[in-house]
Order: structure tokens, then C-alpha cells, then sequence
């Protein structure tokens, strides 16, 4: 093993090659970036970035100058023209690389609106990339109208941030309820009222027909007829796996890019980690799409490439900032049959359980709340709902038992 190369210069390429590295491989590593940029922080970018409090730099995951100290070859706005996996090569930038390991850690790209309802109208936007945010900033401003189309977590981030900077916001979610695919209704509601309270429309059960407007955006033809005047457009409508790489290496695709366990894809030589990736788990194949299971799995890919031979199991979180409220998951709620609340006041976490068994926790303003049900949902314990939602009882108690 002596040459290796990550496709994919984000939170999990960047997280791998500094594994290798610190894992002691001394051979050569080439990344490769299609942005013209080094690897960044992604949950900034629509956050603290957009609104002007965080300095470009401090989204770095590091200085561009590590690469080169760590003897990383680092090739930034260079997307790949094709794989031989054959012959173990690829084109990149006119150049033919060798590899012995190829890590595939090409992320993903947001869905978009169609073109034939205005999807390609100036003003529409949606947020993944540096580029995204940069050409999106000028228009979050006091006073104008923005249009959030999708009510998951990245159409709410977004709707707090267009609020915090004095915009009129409106909200529509296609399907019956906001976080319908990723939260249970009490966690839903309790987000709905946090964003009502703040002034966005929020419009449930109503898709978009078609936006209007003479090359930009200047208004929406909702699905019941309504029309309304609009000066921007956010889109967030989920994410599709980059698996157009994997696609020229030849490797089996399955909701993603289908890995085993430990992150090999159906080629021996071939791997692949982040939101691209998809694994197997609990019986079934899932991606993650978080920035902790793109440093985790990359990490244990990078250490399986060395040689180590370990299984990757996901211990899954994610977190959520929205005006004052810090949410922080805790596990899948995949399948769950009960929610418990613990209702603490200031402070709140919403349990998730299937057939008595503790799978998830929501934590709004919680820490204490997340951290014991992180730990448990790690040790495979379960406290009784009756405890749970008593916000008087002891669980930190229940870690011991």
C-alpha cells in the first residue's frame, strides 16, 4: 500500500486523510476537490457565516498549508474525467494517478426545482456550498420576502436566519407536516410553534405550482391557486448522493454508493465514506447525512485501508441551531412506536422508543437531557418511560443501573 487517493475534498476526505496520516501511512496521498477551495465546515455556512459572524478562515477545517506540511497532495477545482479500475488509475486535470486504495467521499448535492416551474430563476437558491451562500448573502435583508420551499431541518434553519435578519418569511411543506420524514409529530410541533412564534407563515399540506418572474424570481403560484410576491427563493428538498464517480469506477450502487461494513465497496480496491456512502445497519442500508458519521466513518476507512479491520457501527447524532433553541438527536428514531416527554421547562427532550426499547432522543435547550440518552442509546439501555417523563427523577441514576 502505497499510494493512496481520496475523491472528495469535504468533512470526510479531509477527516481520512488526516486519520492516515496520524495512523502512521507514509506513503503517498492525493485529495481531490472540485471547489476551488480547502475542505470547510459545512453547518456554518447558512448559520453564522450568512450572517456575517464568522470570517471566511474559521470555516476552514484547516489552513491550506497543512496539506502540503503532512505531504498531501491537494488538488483543489479539479473534478475527475474518469476511473480505470482495472487498471487502478483515474484522469484528473489532464493528469493519469495511480492509486492502491481509492476512497470515494464525494458527499451530496440538494435537490433542486425544476426548470419548467422556475426552478432556474435568479433568486432561487439552494444552500450546500461556499459558492451557494456567497451569491445568496446579498439578498437576505431586512424587508424582503423570502420563500423557504421544504419544511425539514435545512428550510427551518434557514427560515430562522432569514427572521434574525428582519425578512418576511413563508414556509410551505408539500407533505402534512413539517419534519414529517425525520421527527415525530410532538417534535414537530413543538417546532412549528418556536417559528410561528417568530413571524413565519408556516403552510402545511400545500405544495408549489410554479414560481414566476422575468429572469429573477418575483413571485409564487402556490398548489390551492394562492399567489404571493416574493423576492428570494430557498429550496431544501433533501439531497441526492454524488455517485456520478462511482458510476465511472464500476462499483455497485445502492441508495448511494453500497459499502460493506467496513466502507470497502464492491471493489476490493474501492471505498467510500460521508453522505455519499451507503451501509448496512440494523438489517437494512442506510446513508447518513451528518458531519459526525462523515468524520467517524472516514476515519474507520482510512484505518481499514491500513489494515485494521474493524467494523464500522454508527453511533448516529445531529444537532440543530434555530433562534434561541439548540437541538441535539441522539440515535434513529427509525420505527419507533412511543414518544415520551420530558418536560422540563426552558428545557425539553422528546424520547423514542419500539417495543420498549430505547432508540432515540430529541433534545431542545437539553444537554444534560441528550448526553444520558446518548450514552444510554450507546450502552444498549433503556430507562422506563414512567422515569423519563417524570423531569424531577434522577437519570443519570438509571446509567449506573
Amino acid at each position: 500500500m502505497e499510494r493512496i487517493i481520496i475523491i472528495g475534498a469535504g468533512q470526510a476526505g479531509a477527516s481520512c486523510v488526516a486519520k492516515l496520516r496520524a495512523e502512521g501511512f507514509e506513503g503517498s496521498i492525493t485529495l481531490i476537490g472540485d471547489e476551488p477551495v480547502p475542505p470547510y465546515q459545512r453547518p456554518p455556512l447558512s448559520k453564522a457565516y450568512l450572517l456575517g459572524e464568522m470570517e471566511l478562515a474559521r470555516l476552514f477545517l484547516r489552513p491550506e498549508a497543512w496539506y502540503g506540511e503532512h505531504g498531501i497532495d491537494l488538488r483543489l477545482g479539479a473534478p475527475v474525467d474518469g476511473i480505470d479500475a482495472n487498471a487502478k488509475t483515474l484522469n484528473v486535470g489532464g493528469d493519469v494517478l495511480a492509486y492502491d486504495a481509492l476512497v470515494l467521499a464525494t458527499g451530496s448535492t440538494p435537490r433542486r426545482l425544476p426548470a419548467a416551474i422556475g426552478g432556474d430563476l435568479g433568486g432561487v437558491h439552494v444552500v450546500r456550498t461556499l459558492a451557494d451562500v456567497d451569491v445568496m448573502a446579498p439578498e437576505v435583508a431586512e424587508g424582503r420576502h423570502a420563500l423557504i420551499v421544504g419544511g425539514g431541518y435545512i428550510g427551518l434553519e434557514a427560515a430562522a436566519v432569514a427572521r434574525k435578519r428582519g425578512m418576511k418569511v413563508t414556509l410551505i411543506e408539500a407533505a402534512p407536516r413539517i419534519l414529517g420524514r425525520v421527527a415525530a409529530p410532538e417534535t414537530a410541533d413543538y417546532f412549528r410553534a418556536l417559528h410561528t412564534a417568530n413571524g413565519v407563515d408556516i403552510r402545511e399540506g400545500l405544495g408549489l405550482d410554479r414560481l414566476v418572474g422575468e429572469g429573477c424570481v418575483s413571485g409564487a403560484v402556490l398548489a390551492d391557486g394562492t399567489e404571493i410576491a416574493v423576492d428570494m427563493v430557498i429550496v431544501g428538498i433533501g439531497i441526492t448522493p454524488n455517485d456520478g464517480v462511482a458510476k465511472m469506477a464500476g462499483v455497485t450502487l445502492d441508495n448511494g454508493i453500497a459499502t460493506d461494513i467496513q466502507g470497502r465497496t464492491s471493489d476490493p480496491n474501492i471505498w467510500a465514506a460521508g453522505d455519499c456512502a451507503s451501509l448496512p445497519f440494523r438489517g437494512e442500508r442506510i446513508r447518513l447525512e451528518s458531519v459526525q458519521n462523515a468524520i467517524d466513518q472516514a476515519e474507520a476507512v482510512a484505518r481499514n485501508i491500513l489494515g485494521a479491520g474493524e467494523d464500522y457501527v454508527p453511533k448516529p447524532w445531529f444537532w440543530s441551531d434555530q433562534y434561541d433553541v439548540k437541538l441535539q438527536i441522539a440515535g434513529l428514531n427509525t420505527g419507533f412506536d412511543q414518544v415520551v416527554i420530558r418536560d422540563g421547562g426552558s428545557m425539553r427532550s422528546h424520547w423514542y422508543y419500539a417495543d420498549g426499547t430505547l432508540l432515540a432522543v430529541d433534545a431542545m435547550n437539553d444537554p444534560r437531557g441528550y448526553m444520558i440518552g446518548k450514552r444510554m442509546i450507546e450502552a444498549g439501555k433503556t430507562p422506563p418511560p414512567e422515569v423519563v417523563a417524570d423531569p424531577e427523577s434522577d437519570l443519570k441514576a438509571l446509567l449506573k443501573a
